[in-house]
C-alpha cells in the first residue's frame, strides 16, 4: 500500500520537496496528491488537520496522519541513500521540531515564491498522482 504525501500545490518550496522524494524514492512508495485537490479535501475533512491552515506537509499512512516535521521525517526515513539518517531528529521533541517547521511554513512563500496554479506532472508520473 502507498503512502500519500499532501502538499501545498501552488508553493515552490513544496513543490522542490515532491521533486525531491520522487527522485529519492526508487520504490515508488509514495503517492502524492496537493491540498487543493478533491482528493485532499475529502481525505482531510474529518481530520485535525483540516481545522488548521493547511499550510504543512500532511503524510497519510497506515490509516494514520501525520503533519509537519513528523511528517516530513518519516518521508525521510523511506527515501533511499543517507537522508534515512535524519529520521534521527525524531527524537527531538515534537514542539522544537514543529517550531522550525513552522517558521519555514510561515515564510515559504515570501523565501521561496508562489504558483499561481498547482503543479503538472509530467505525463510518465501522473500516475503517481491523486486528483
Amino acid at each position: 500500500m502507498h503512502s500519500v504525501i499532501l502538499f501545498d500545490g501552488v508553493c515552490n518550496l513544496c513543490n522542490s520537496f515532491v521533486q525531491f522524494v520522487i527522485k529519492h524514492d526508487k520504490k515508488e512508495r509514495f503517492m502524492f496528491a496537493s491540498l487543493q485537490s478533491d482528493f485532499a479535501q475529502k481525505t482531510l475533512v474529518n481530520s485535525f488537520v483540516a481545522s488548521q491552515k493547511l499550510s504543512t506537509v500532511v503524510l497519510l499512512e497506515d490509516r494514520k496522519t501525520y503533519s509537519k516535521s513528523t511528517a516530513a521525517l518519516r518521508v525521510l526515513k523511506k527515501l533511499n541513500g543517507l537522508w534515512p539518517l535524519l529520521y534521527v531528529f525524531i527524537i527531538l521533541p515534537t514542539f522544537i521540531r514543529d517550531a522550525v517547521y513552522n517558521l519555514i511554513a510561515k515564510n515559504r512563500y515570501k523565501w521561496f515564491g508562489k504558483k499561481d496554479s498547482c503543479m503538472m506532472p509530467s505525463p510518465e508520473l501522473r500516475r503517481r498522482f491523486l486528483s
